[in-house]
Formats: C-alpha cells, sequence, structure tokens
C-alpha cells in the first residue's frame, strides 16, 4: 500500500464540542481541515492489529466527500477494515449499534445532527469508542491538544471506493478492505428483538392513525422498513422520507416550530392522527405528539419509565435511569416510586455511557429532544417512537382508551406535574451571550433567601458533575437558580452550534393540584419567564425580544 505523509500546519479551532467538531461547510472545505483533525484523533489512539472502524452519517452535504479522505486515512494508519453505511448513510444510534454488534474499535459519525445542511450549511465528525457511544473528554482532550500541533497526516494512494451498492472491495493486496452494509437491516432487526411488533401491528390495523416526519434525513429508510414494511401502516403515515444533502432547504430539529408541517396536521382537531413523531437529521432526536397534544422531552422520559414493563426488553424492570441537569426532574418522581436510583449528568450522552456499561442505568435522556437506553449508546429517536407505539399498543390490546393526552394525564395525576419549557436564543453574538452569564453569577452571593415573587431563592450554583465510574469532573455546566418550593432556572451555553452562540434558559415548576396540571406552560411559567429575563438582563445585552424556539 501506497502511504503518503502530507505535511500540514495546525488549526487553532478544532477543540470538539458536546457532539464532536461542528463547523460550517466553508470550513470543512479549508486545506486539510478535515484532515488534520481525523489525524489529530488517529493520533490519540492505539490501533491494534486487524481494528476495524464503522464509518458513516446522516447524508448531508460534503458526508461523500468526507468519507472518501476517511477511508483513505484509515487505511494510512493501521485499520484493516472499514464498515461503511450504504450510500454513506448511517443514523447515528445505528452506527452505536454496528459498533457494539461488529465489535469494531470505533466509528466515524458525520453528522451536525439537528444544524441546517447544504453548501452553505453545517457538518460535522465525532469519533465513538468501542462501546458504541462518543469518546470520552479525556479523549477529547487529547484530540484537540493533538490538533494544536500537527504537522502532517497520513493518507493511502488509490482511487475513491464504491459505496453505493453492498459488498467488499479488497484494497492493497488484500491488506486493507472496505465493506458496505445495510445497516438499516442491522438496526430494524434490533427493534424488533426490543418491542412487541405483534402489538404495534394490531394497534396500527385497528384504525389507529399515525405520522411520522422524518424531516429529509436519515431516519426517512429507516421508518419505511420499521413502519411500513414490518408494521403495516399505510406509506401515507410517513411525510418527508427521501434524504436530502441540505434536508430539502429545512431545519432538521424536531421541534414546535422547526417541525411546523406536522404540527399542523396533529394540531388539525378532530381530523388529527392519533399519534406523531419526528426525528432528526442523524435520527438520534424525537420529538411525541398527541392528537392536538405536545409531549414534552422530559414527560416523555417519564412516562417511558413509568410504563418500561409493558416493553418485552425491559419486562423484568429497569435497572436505573439518568438525565441531563437541564432535563426536568419528573423521572426522578418516576425513579422514586420504583426504587431505583436516578442520576443528574451533564449534557452529552458520553457521560450516560459510563452508567450503562457499569449497569447501573436502562433508561436515559435530555430535554433537548434526545431519549435512550442501553440497547446502544446514543439517543436513538426511532426507538423512543417504537417504545411509545409499545405503550399505546398495550393499552389498547387491554381495552384501555389509546390516547397520548390521557396517558399524560393519568401519568401527572400519579406523580405530578413538573411543568416545564425551554426558551433558545440562537445565534447571539458570543461576547453578548457571555456577558449574560456572567452578571447572573455575579448575583449568586446575594440571591440566597431573596424573595422574587411568589418564589424564595434557596441556592445558586454552577453545576459540576463528578463522575463515579471513571472519576472525572467537569465543571461550569451551567447556571441554576433553585427556589425553595422545588421550582428553578438553568442558564446554560449549548454547544451544539457554529455561528454564534446559543443561550438556552430551562424553566421548571411542580404543580401537584390535578386541575391546575392542563393548564398551558407557557401561561403557568408567566412569572417565572420575566423574573429570568429581568435577573439575567437578556433583553438589554442582546438586543433580543424574543427567544428563537420555544419548547
Amino acid at each position: 500500500m501506497n502511504i503518503i505523509s502530507l505535511p500540514t500546519r495546525p488549526y487553532d479551532d478544532q477543540k470538539p464540542g458536546t457532539s464532536g467538531l461542528r463547523k460550517k461547510v466553508s470550513v470543512f472545505q479549508k486545506t486539510a481541515y478535515l484532515e488534520n483533525f481525523v489525524q489529530s484523533i488517529f493520533d490519540t489512539l492505539t490501533v491494534p492489529a486487524g481494528a476495524i472502524l464503522a464509518l458513516g452519517g446522516d447524508g448531508r452535504y460534503y458526508n461523500r466527500t468526507a468519507i472518501q479522505t476517511i477511508i483513505k486515512m484509515a487505511a494510512a494508519n493501521g485499520f484493516a477494515r472499514v464498515l461503511v453505511g450504504q450510500a454513506g448513510i448511517l443514523s447515528t444510534p445505528a452506527s452505536s449499534h454496528v459498533i457494539r454488534k461488529y465489535q469494531t474499535f470505533g466509528g466515524m459519525v458525520l453528522s451536525a445532527s439537528h444544524n441546517q445542511g447544504g453548501p452553505q450549511g453545517d457538518f460535522g465528525i465525532k469519533y465513538n469508542v468501542s462501546n458504541g457511544g462518543p469518546a470520552t473528554e479525556k479523549i477529547t482532550d487529547a484530540v484537540y491538544a493533538k490538533s494544536k500541533t500537527i504537522s502532517q497526516y497520513k493518507i493511502a494512494d488509490f482511487a475513491d471506493v464504491d459505496i453505493d451498492h453492498l459488498g467488499i472491495t479488497h484494497l492493497a493486496g488484500g491488506q486493507f478492505c472496505v465493506e458496505v452494509i445495510d445497516a438499516v437491516q442491522d438496526y430494524a432487526d434490533l427493534m424488533e428483538s426490543l418491542f412487541d411488533f405483534s402489538a404495534i401491528r394490531a394497534l396500527l390495523k385497528s384504525g389507529f392513525s399515525m405520522q411520522f416526519d422524518a424531516m429529509h434525513a436519515v431516519t426517512g429508510p429507516y421508518a419505511q422498513e420499521l413502519f411500513v414494511r414490518r408494521l403495516g401502516a399505510p406509506a401515507s403515515s410517513l411525510m418527508n422520507c427521501q434524504p436530502s444533502e441540505d434536508f430539502n432547504g429545512g431545519h432538521p430539529d424536531p421541534n414546535l416550530t422547526y417541525a411546523e408541517d406536522l404540527v399542523k396536521i396533529m394540531y388539525a382537531g378532530a381530523s388529527a392522527p392519533d399519534f406523531g413523531a419526528a426525528s432528526d437529521g442523524d435520527g438520534d432526536r424525537n420529538m411525541i405528539l398527541g392528537k392536538n397534544f405536545f409531549v414534552t422531552p422530559s414527560d416523555s422520559l417519564a412516562v417511558l419509565a413509568a410504563n418500561a414493563t409493558l416493553v418485552p426488553a425491559y419486562a423484568d424492570g429497569i435497572a436505573g435511569v439518568a438525565r441531563s441537569m437541564p432535563t426536568s426532574g419528573a423521572v426522578d418522581r418516576v425513579a422514586a416510586k420504583l426504587g431505583i436510583p436516578c442520576f443528574e449528568t451533564p449534557t452529552g450522552w458520553k457521560f450516560f455511557g459510563n452508567l450503562m456499561d457499569a449497569g447501573k442505568v436502562t433508561l436515559c435522556g435530555e430535554e433537548s429532544f434526545g431519549t435512550s437506553s442501553s440497547h446502544v449508546r446514543e439517543k436513538d429517536g426511532l426507538w423512543a417512537v417504537l417504545f411509545w407505539l409499545n405503550i399505546l399498543a398495550s393499552k389498547f390490546a387491554a381495552g384501555q382508551p389509546v390516547s397520548v393526552e390521557r396517558i399524560l394525564q393519568a401519568h401527572w395525576a400519579e406523580f405530578g406535574r413538573n411543568v416545564y419549557s425551554r426558551h433558545d436564543y440562537e445565534a447571539i453574538p458570543s461576547d453578548a451571550a457571555n456577558s449574560v452569564m456572567q452578571h447572573l453569577e455575579a448575583q449568586f452571593a446575594d440571591l440566597p433567601g431573596q424573595r422574587l415573587g411568589r418564589y424564595t431563592v434557596k441556592t445558586c450554583d454552577d453545576f459540576s458533575y463528578h463522575d463515579s465510574i471513571d472519576g472525572s469532573v467537569s465543571h461550569h455546566q451551567g447556571l441554576r437558580i433553585l427556589f425553595v418550593d422545588g421550582s428553578r432556572m438553568v442558564f446554560r451555553l449549548s454547544g451544539t452550534g457554529t455561528e454564534g452562540a446559543t443561550l438556552r434558559i430551562y424553566l421548571e415548576s411542580f404543580e401537584a393540584d390535578v386541575t391546575k396540571q392542563s393548564v398551558d406552560a407557557q401561561q403557568a411559567l408567566a412569572e417565572m419567564i420575566s423574573l429570568a429575563l429581568s435577573l439575567s438582563q437578556l433583553p438589554e445585552k442582546t438586543g433580543r425580544r424574543a427567544p428563537t424556539v420555544i419548547t
């Protein structure tokens, strides 16, 4: 094999965020920008003989170009085989499953998740380790350190490989090969092993209607295989299932703002389908809707935990649950009743991986529309959709009302409602966003004990997390203002954007009174929203008078 070492110069902006390195496509197209980051990853690894690398992405623009480069660099850096999803398509949860099923050394996931695609859009890359989960901060810190001193990268000299047809391409006299796999089948088989497909088929045959929006992203082929071919749903129950390099010009983020077409269908009054769902660019997020009804991700996690034994894979119970710090405490109440542990971690799925590997938790979730279990080590959008369908199918089989809204109302009546909302202010100039955070933190010494409207401040902090499994400590994970009655505000700068800063405000208040549990969240939280803006001086410091997205 002809391996070429090419000189390069480091870039100073290749620090991975919570989900790898995300930048504008134009940045990745800079001379050796992609190559530098990939080589920095490989330079942190000790690649054993016979090592296999999984590779694929969400199909966005630049995906195919990056795949060919990474294949050649993997060959030059000691890998014996690369498993590539057909046409370069591999959802993030499917990537995790492929890594685990085929026991690969690791995997490269090419995605900017829910960010926009196309030549003017975003691209991303992250490395997943052998358990199928994202690399730990120890690894990503080492990658960043390498990227600041890199002087050369290695690449094999051979022609581009056909990634559109299933099969194996042998190169360099058999020293290296690329295998194109049908990852849709692998993933669908896994889902069928977890859920009661017979019960779901019976539900869908009963006249129960659903609508799934793939948002022109990676889950389209997976949804067609699962919902239409295996579960018998009509093809008309799926929308936007043809993956597109620019997501058909849309923003593949499954929330009430960007999944507007689905929301209109689900809020069409009496004619609305019984169940609706959407997933994002790389298939790891989900949004759940009922007829004229929205389920918050925090409530969704709590409902799944409370009803887990209805699903065959979890019929014997769950070991524990975990949630990111900004996620509401709804699942905590379920865990307390079930007598299982509940862990609060920073945002980022890598923190859940350690807990799952140690057998301490089964279900995990983030308020940013991410939910999953120990079947993989990533968020899994379609898994969550199937979990909800399994719960609804169990209700149908038992002769109970089959309604998403009724399931939530019954859940709130039993556990109380954690009224919750997230306000996103996207693409704020970084200086302005940092000024908001600094202004808030400067008040922390004086806030405890103060009365703010009907709320009394109990304590304030900048959340830190000590990982009980690997001993690592993560600081500066979000500013929290906690109130005596259990309500809270959280302010956090997100690490998933590529332009400016995204400042997120999380608001939560507990409501035990059944007669008040159906009040709209924005109305119920109106006083807290006003207090959050007043305390932070966000409008004055950023010029923003309204959030970009409310969920």
